[in-house]
């Protein structure tokens, strides 16, 4: 056995339709976490609403390991007029519990629509409500202890790992 560097791995490059959408996301480690991740998962993009992000912290830029200069990004003044201009191209998904959500591990991905766009929401407050009601669907990450919310970079993690697990199988079909 023989560790491999990121030179030698073999991963088939793939094109993931999802475009995330941060919802006043303000810590510049989550922010660079989820650069690190949505490169990983090769996002079509993240948007940035709310708050505009520092990208002269050395905080996010250490945490996202420079793919802060190769994933697409831009910023949206207005959440809500990005939703409405992109539900005609996307299915709308919000990471968040509510009284309607489903647990992201039973998600199936239906590809109604081109795109996907996840919204996340504030590591305080969670997803603005506004954008919670003209989401298509709300999903949730199962949580076994006490608590009932997790770090927004861990949950983004494991909310692209299932849902990658979906989109790609649906792609087999």
């Amino acid at each position: 056995m023989k560790q491999l560097s990121h030179f030698d791995e073999k991963f088939t490059k793939k094109k993931f339709p999802v475009i995330l959408l941060l919802d006043n996301i303000i810590g510049e480690a989550n922010i660079g976490s989820i650069f690190r991740l949505s490169d990983a998962f090769n996002v079509e993009k993240i948007v940035f609403s709310g708050i505009e992000p520092n990208f002269n912290s050395r905080r996010l830029q250490k945490t996202s390991r420079s793919t802060h200069k190769i994933v697409k990004h831009e910023y949206a003044k207005d959440a809500i007029d990005f939703i409405g201009k992109s539900k005609a191209s996307a299915d709308i998904f919000a990471l968040e519990i509510t009284s309607t959500s489903t647990a992201v591990e039973h998600f199936h991905f239906f590809q109604k629509k081109k795109e996907m766009i996840l919204i996340l929401g504030n590591e305080a407050v969670g997803i603005n409500s506004d954008l919670l009601k003209i989401a298509d669907k709300h999903l949730h990450i199962n949580m076994f202890g006490n608590n009932s919310s997790m770090n927004v970079a861990q949950a983004t993690g494991i909310a692209l790992y299932e849902i990658s697990k979906t989109i790609f199988d649906f792609a087999k079909k």
